[in-house]
């Protein structure tokens, strides 16, 4: 295998509705599809960030093939309650980026903050994922 081959490409996503969550992700983040197919009722559905096109965000509703009725019911409730981890958002600028989302209805949870140099703020997608959308400082990376 080359270099080039390797690392994590995909990282899963539990979301009530993909439709729903395709609006989300695409229409007020930004984010372009990168897969989109169905096995009849299973959907592979993946997003990737315009920025970084090697990386896919899976978008994927708990229910058969994978989990049972019950696991995909507790799931889905976990979910809603945001109790999954929260995934990060790198941005150039933070407080701009918050009121470009707020203006296409995107919920944030938390207001642009300062701390340790950064700037960093929350929100929640539809399905009630949260995020953390993080400005580093400057000369951090």
């Amino acid at each position: 295998m080359s270099a080039k081959s390797q690392g994590v490409q995909v990282v899963g996503l539990y979301v009530r509705d993909h439709d729903e969550a395709l609006d989300f992700y695409v229409d007020k983040l930004g984010f372009r599809v990168h897969t989109d197919v169905k096995n009849g009722d299973y959907r592979w559905l993946t997003v990737q960030h315009p920025d970084q096109p090697s990386f896919q965000l899976g978008l994927f509703v708990p229910g058969p093939p994978t989990h049972d009725a019950r696991t995909a019911q507790a799931l889905r409730e976990l979910v809603a309650k945001g109790a999954m981890p929260p995934l990060v958002l790198e941005v150039e600028d933070c407080r701009a980026a918050c009121e470009r989302m707020k203006a296409r209805g995107v919920e944030i949870t938390q207001e642009p903050v300062e701390r340790y140099g950064n700037v960093d703020a929350g929100f929640r997608d539809p399905s009630g994922n949260g995020w953390k959308m993080l400005q580093a400082r400057k000369g951090a990376h």
